[in-house]
């Protein structure tokens, strides 16, 4: 087994150096950013070819480890949320590690190619993730491994240059037609050239995490808290054809009461929906903030981002029952308040059947 490595150095992507490139200021403290271009030069203009001729994102500032050896599926199976343990060659979805409570503590994908588990997460969250795995081994024939891998995420497009990827995994989301490619850091700006050839735009991180604004995919410190619990980002349940993060037919792993309770009997307390901001307001409000109505606290503001359609939009995790009290505002100490409209169609059609609830009514109405 791999030693834990918890000092690794701060990264800087080669992608840096490339003209125009602009990281990140720390107006979003909580989203994880650092080490990559937040834009190219072109903030907005570099969102619309995601709909024509796509674009590359270097996302590579992501942590990727890669968990290996005889008892690997089944090792990862009684930890996280995905089913692991008969998963294909080839499978990719996302897994969550959740606290006793069901509380979500770290996030990551997972992809599988020759056997190898492959997992990524945003660089934050990845000492204690790594920590986590490697503390539960024990007896296991299992390997926990740091890589120099990193993300390169394609939007739109048409068909992808062939590139000698680690791994290529299509990613099942509502946003655009998405690919992830994990590749040897070093080989970073060879690949980008690659696409570039093909006709892809590089682009910075604002266009990725516009679409995932838009998708409701949460990153984990922005858009969550420690209360947070799977149910409440829809997205995370797997159904019908949809791995997602949560495999609803699997039990043994930590939290997974929680999540059983909820789909079966109730409904969680929150959700995570969609935002319109104010593009009046003369500062942007930060991941964090507080959500009101009429200053009464009803959820917490997570990514704020400028979209080249809607202006600026973000992530908020909302109590349901403010979800039509009026008018939101983003409340914060040292900015001026925003005002804040959820959008609809962000809010779930189907949350699947509450069986439990059914057998419970039946039982009350004596049929």
């Amino acid at each position: 087994m791999t030693d834990p490595t918890n000092n690794l150095p701060e990264y800087s992507s080669p992608l840096l150096q490339r003209p125009g490139a602009v990281e990140l200021q720390d107006t979003n403290p909580l989203l994880d950013a650092r080490g990559v271009a937040w834009h190219y030069g072109d903030p907005l203009g570099e969102q619309r070819p995601v709909d024509d001729t796509g674009v590359v994102v270097d996302r590579s500032h992501r942590r990727v480890l890669r968990v290996s050896g005889e008892d690997a599926a089944t090792f990862l199976n009684t930890l996280l949320s995905q089913k692991l343990d008969d998963a294909p060659e080839g499978f990719s979805a996302s897994a969550l590690d959740l606290d006793i409570q069901g509380h979500i503590l770290h996030h990551a994908d997972v992809s599988i190619v020759d056997g190898t588990h492959y997992l990524d997460l945003p660089s934050t969250q990845g000492d204690s993730f790594a920590g986590f795995l490697r503390q539960m081994v024990f007896w296991s024939k299992v390997e926990v491994e740091d890589t120099d891998l990193g993300v390169l995420t394609v939007l739109g497009g048409g068909e992808l240059p062939e590139t000698g990827a680690a791994v290529t995994r299509e990613v099942d989301w509502v946003g655009p037609a998405r690919t992830d490619l994990l590749v040897e850091r070093g080989e970073l700006g060879r690949v980008v050239d690659t696409f570039g050839d093909a006709g892809f735009r590089l682009a910075g991180l604002m266009t990725f995490t516009a679409e995932r604004v838009k998708a409701l995919e949460p990153e984990l410190a922005a858009d969550l808290d420690d209360k947070a619990i799977a149910h409440e980002v829809p997205g995370f349940i797997g159904r019908g054809q949809h791995a997602r993060a949560v495999h609803l037919n699997k039990g043994c792993y930590r939290g997974q009461e929680t999540v059983a309770r909820v789909e079966n009997l109730g409904r969680s307390p929150r959700l995570l929906v969609l935002l319109h901001l104010d593009g009046s307001a003369p500062q942007d409000p930060v991941a964090g903030d507080e959500l009101a109505v009429n200053g009464r606290r009803v959820g917490r503001l997570g990514t704020v981002v400028h979209d080249r359609d809607f202006g600026p939009v973000a992530l908020g995790l909302v109590k349901r029952s403010a979800l039509d009290a009026g008018q939101l505002s983003v409340i914060s100490p040292d900015r001026p308040e925003v005002s804040a409209v959820v959008d609809h169609d962000s809010l779930p059609v189907d949350e699947g059947e509450k069986a439990g609830r059914a057998a419970i009514d039946r039982l009350r109405s004596g049929r």
